[in-house]
């Protein structure tokens, strides 16, 4: 039940924010909840990670620097160029950033489980590049957007060890000393966190209806975009070094699903409200189009196996 619940999460992203777009009112009231809830979520990933995840590392150490390096340089630079290429003003293009220069999702290593993908490699680069991503998101983004906007990089850095670095910790002492505990609750924690970030996506919702009638569209077109290159990326860069399949599906997706729930915190924290817009776009559609290779990934490996009558 619990599981069900879960993988329809595009369905409540997409029902919370029509709730948000038809009566924002609702939710506008809940935008200091943003970083209190992304928090919730952080410590929720916690929990499921052990020292073993991060020391696993250094066992897959090609494949993981493939796919670090593909996170932080491919998927800022997509994002920059879309950009330009569709004349975005400030606020997109620096929600956009935001987007590519984040950690990998932590629906990467769901997606790969579901595309018979390396789930071990998968968790542990969502762990290792959740902790560079703590000081690497601020950097990029000063990097790509500093002409046209100020980015507070020691203010982001402060706030990413107090939303991500710190909860996470949290978490990982909680599952390593009191491992019991936490399987009785494990469970639940994917249902905590898919409510916390449904209901991110509708504040966000909510504070840009205007600008979303405007411009959805032309920004969807972006994510969209930003997040099939990623996922292309990942595979064809781990194919093209002679990487097993499994390996390569597990590369696309730590590269083209991105941390956006985190994205768009930090855009309504220290940018505006229209700045979270292609992170609350792209968390709905990655879970859309991750889903759906997943699934075409999952029946090509079905049929592989599926011995001639």
């Amino acid at each position: 039940m619990i599981s069900r619940v879960t993988q329809l999460f595009p369905v409540w992203a997409i029902l919370f924010s029509a709730a948000a777009y038809l009566q924002p009112e609702l939710f506008t009231g809940l935008k200091s909840a943003i970083v209190p809830l992304l928090t919730v979520i952080m410590l929720a990933m916690g929990l499921t990670l052990t020292p073993a995840d991060f020391a696993n590392a250094f066992k897959h150490k090609a494949a993981i620097s493939l796919g670090i390096v593909l996170q932080f340089s491919v998927m800022p630079l997509l994002a920059l160029g879309i950009s330009l290429l569709l004349g975005f003003n400030t606020d997109f293009t620096v929600g956009m950033i935001l987007v590519g220069s984040v950690a990998g999702g932590t629906s990467s290593n769901v997606m790969t489980y579901l595309a018979k993908g390396d789930v071990a490699l998968s968790i542990s680069m969502t762990a290792l590049s959740t902790l560079l991503g703590v000081l690497l998101t601020p950097l990029l983004t000063a990097l790509l957007a500093g002409k046209e906007v100020d980015v507070p990089v020691m203010s982001m850095l402060v706030s990413l060890v107090k939303i991500v670095l710190l909860p996470v910790a949290i978490g990982v002492t909680l599952n390593t000393l009191a491992q019991t505990r936490v399987r009785q609750i494990e469970p639940v924690l994917p249902v905590i966190s898919m409510l916390s970030i449904v209901v991110i996506i509708a504040i966000v919702v909510a504070l840009n209806r205007d600008n979303l009638a405007t411009h959805g569209a032309v920004i969807a077109l972006a994510v969209i975009a930003h997040n099939a290159l990623g996922l292309a990326a990942g595979y064809w860069a781990c194919r093209a070094l002679g990487f097993n399949t499994s390996v390569c599906r597990t590369v696309a997706f730590e590269v083209g699903l991105q941390n956006s729930g985190l994205a768009t915190a930090l855009a309504m924290k220290f940018f505006t409200p229209v700045a979270a817009i292609p992170g609350t776009i792209f968390s709905v559609w990655h879970n859309i189009s991750g889903s759906i290779l997943a699934g075409i990934w999952s029946r090509r490996e079905a049929d592989r196996r599926t011995p001639e009558s």
